[in-house]
């Protein structure tokens, strides 16, 4: 009896553990899969010719438009050229912004003389400036890691900046009495409790990074994923060119992937 009734008990366990896991990731099983129930959709309507293959061509022929440029290498060439692109303009733009936003969070008279040029000409559309960066850049290498620079600048301006002010006035004291010198404050105090607002800035300079990529590799681009569009533009190839996006919003949605699991392991000691 005992030997007969076992399996009939493993057999019920099943679907009460298939019912706990969803019950307990059912909004991360429903994000998951609703982005695949779209891309079927759209296959279906595409194969029923309900969208136009010369609007919106269907997920098949976008993947072996995409599996072309993966085997010619021209894929990975282009990767390697737009991500250089993005690190030179992140580490330029970041750099600056993250040392401007220290100087006027700790000195009001930075603070005072520094800042309000820095608001007006974080109000200009910084792509809306590509004209002059031609003018003074050429149509090179420099004029496109220096948009990315400029857009990459503000955000982590303004959430150091903020992040500053908002230091424990309290542990600024104890530095005081401690005799800490300015770099001991900052490695020991600033930075530290900076750090959560420092990585939502990088977080948004990230997103802002490719999207001001996408436009930047339009400027007489000889290389990159935007010279990949251009030349399908040219020769009538959506596919290609949509594909070429995805791969954009790919590499947005995994650096920002990256910088979260850092954020996360850098302040693991909340949890």
């Amino acid at each position: 009896m005992v030997s007969s009734s076992a399996p009939a008990v493993a057999r019920a366990a099943v679907p009460s553990r298939i019912t706990d896991v969803w019950y307990n990731h059912r909004w991360s099983i429903i994000r998951l899969l609703s982005p695949a129930v779209l891309v079927v959709v759209w296959q279906l309507l595409s194969a029923t010719g309900l969208i136009s293959a010369d609007v919106l061509p269907a997920p098949q022929l976008i993947f072996d438009a995409g599996w072309q440029l993966i085997q010619n290498g021209k894929l990975a060439e282009a990767l390697e050229v737009s991500g250089v692109r993005v690190v030179e303009g992140l580490l330029l733009g970041g750099i600056t912004g993250v040392v401007l936003g220290v100087a006027v969070g700790l000195s009001p008279w930075v603070e005072a003389t520094v800042d309000p040029p820095l608001q007006m000409l974080r109000a200009l559309p910084h792509l809306g400036l590509i004209p002059l960066f031609i003018l003074w850049f050429g149509i090179g290498e420099l004029a496109k890691v220096n948009l990315v620079a400029l857009g990459v600048a503000f955000p982590l301006y303004l959430n150091t900046f903020s992040a500053i002010r908002q230091v424990d006035p309290k542990l600024l004291e104890t530095a005081d009495v401690l005799g800490f010198s300015l770099w001991q404050r900052l490695r020991i105090i600033l930075l530290p409790s900076a750090a959560p607002q420092v990585l939502v800035g990088l977080r948004q300079s990230l997103a802002i990074a490719w999207l001001t990529l996408i436009v930047a590799e339009q400027i007489n681009a000889d290389k990159g994923i935007g010279f990949l569009i251009n030349n399908a533009r040219d020769f009538l190839r959506i596919d290609i060119i949509i594909f070429c996006l995805a791969v954009y919003a790919l590499l947005g949605i995994t650096t920002d992937a990256v910088v979260r699991a850092l954020e996360h392991r850098a302040l693991r000691y909340r949890t």
